[in-house]
């Protein structure tokens, strides 16, 4: 069995011991009109550090790359050297009108070597930080974006205990640093993912990654902890990958083990919603730009987490939408639709009394996902392998999500482009009754 199907396989195996039985499910939409997102919505970019800063110190994903992984198809290169250009790339942001802007603090940059941490990047991590807040931004910080440090992996990573205490003394330096400027804390980056990642590359044995799902839930457990003390006032998460039929699998990796150390729900939704879309599976092929979109699932997403957990706010932490190097779908599905349908759907939920907060789009300039530059998320688009002057160019959707952000969201006459997918399954009832949309203006 190929590394990939092996990955499949144990997730289809722990989604059917981890599924919960649920909560009462979301009516449909109650109507086709869109309210604007309420004043001090906000609205954000989002990247990582690994992805984007180039320059990268060893790690366990410089390790992957060298070692050509399964999905490891280019060469991670300088990447998209955000590391030398983010004061242009923290001012296109700015000229988005974005308030939010989300990265990482990289722990194999900051602590190359174990007890000696690196002045210079400290330096750039404070400027980053400093642009940030400069811009009228707020910084949401990720503590884990998938990436340990070289000499983490030499002790056996998160098989050893040691590193649960290792990675708590980083955020404590981390925090203790950055605390008091507003920053939303986000500990792991989709945990799930992180775990099937690691699952496959390193590659773990099932014990192994049964030991490393309790190691991320027992820091998360104590980072929410470590952060309220340290910096009173401020939010903390970790968000989710979204995963259709094996959302259970999941959330049982560690949202359902730390939805009282949550300060809102953060929500990853890239796939379809309904019973009968395989684009995960793209996505897990190396081919995302394959992914049939279903924005309306995103309604039923946040109705039935916000269900779950009533008191607790939600953010769309990422959103986003791939293309083959930057070449148009076929179907003429473009990044400004895809944009738009999302957040006119993000709307609905907000008029249907989901309280959304906020919204990042993933991400600001295309970046190396994990394995290659192919995939093209970015607002700004980047031809990492043939440009050497990494020349950011805007997509179609630079002028829509700028006018998305003046406007408050999608006039309240907008017409999705893409028509609700049949029988969600998050939403039994639209199996039988289509979900309303408004006619055509």
């Amino acid at each position: 069995m190929g590394r990939r199907a092996a990955v499949t396989a144990f997730a289809l195996a722990a989604s059917s011991a981890l599924v919960p039985s649920g909560p009462a499910r979301a009516a449909a939409p109650t109507s086709a009109k869109v309210p604007k997102v309420p004043a001090g919505f906000m609205w954000g970019v989002a990247t990582s550090g690994f992805q984007a800063e180039g320059s990268f110190p060893d790690s366990n994903w410089t390790r992957y790359v060298a070692e050509k992984k399964p999905g490891v198809t280019e060469p991670y290169k300088n990447s998209v050297d955000f590391r030398h250009r983010y004061p242009e790339d923290i001012a296109r942001a700015r000229a988005l009108g974005v308030n939010v802007f989300r990265t990482s603090i990289e722990w194999a940059r900051v602590e190359p070597e174990r007890g000696r941490r690196d002045p210079a990047a400290l330096a750039y991590y404070d400027d980053v930080v400093r642009r940030i807040r400069a811009a009228g931004m707020r910084p949401m910080l990720t503590l884990d974006h998938w990436v340990i440090p070289g000499w983490v992996v030499d002790q056996g990573g998160w098989s050893n205990p040691r590193t649960v205490s290792d990675w708590l003394d980083e955020a404590d330096f981390v925090v203790r640093r950055y605390r008091g400027l507003g920053v939303i804390w986000i500990t792991f980056n989709e945990a799930s993912q992180y775990l099937v990642r690691e699952f496959a590359d390193e590659p773990l044995t099932p014990a192994q990654a049964a030991t490393m799902q309790a190691a991320l839930v027992r820091t998360h457990r104590a980072a929410y902890d470590l952060i309220h003390r340290l910096d009173p006032g401020a939010p903390v998460s970790s968000n989710i990958a979204y995963g259709t039929v094996l959302n259970g699998f999941m959330d049982g990796v560690l949202f359902d083990h730390v939805t009282e150390k949550l300060d809102f729900v953060g929500v990853d939704y890239y796939y379809g919603a309904s019973l009968f879309n395989t684009s995960a599976t793209n996505a897990a092929t190396g081919e995302p730009w394959k992914v049939d979109p279903e924005p309306d699932g995103l309604y039923y997403v946040l109705r039935n987490y916000q269900r779950r957990l009533p008191k607790l706010p939600l953010y769309v932490v990422e959103n986003g939408f791939s293309t083959d190097g930057g070449k148009p779908r076929a179907d003429g599905y473009t990044r400004t639709d895809h944009l738009r349908d999302h957040i006119y759907w993000l709307q609905r939920a907000i008029g249907d009394g989901v309280k959304v907060i906020g919204y990042n789009y993933w991400s600001l300039t295309d970046n190396y996902e994990w394995g290659g530059f192919r995939p093209r998320f970015g607002l700004y688009t980047v031809d990492a392998l043939t440009d050497p002057k990494l020349t950011r160019r805007p997509t179609d959707a630079v002028p829509a999500y700028r006018q998305i952000i003046a406007g408050r969201g999608v006039p309240s006459g907008y017409t999705p482009v893409r028509k609700p997918a049949w029988c969600t399954v998050e939403e039994p009832s639209t199996c039988l009754v289509p979900t309303p949309t408004p006619p055509a203006q």
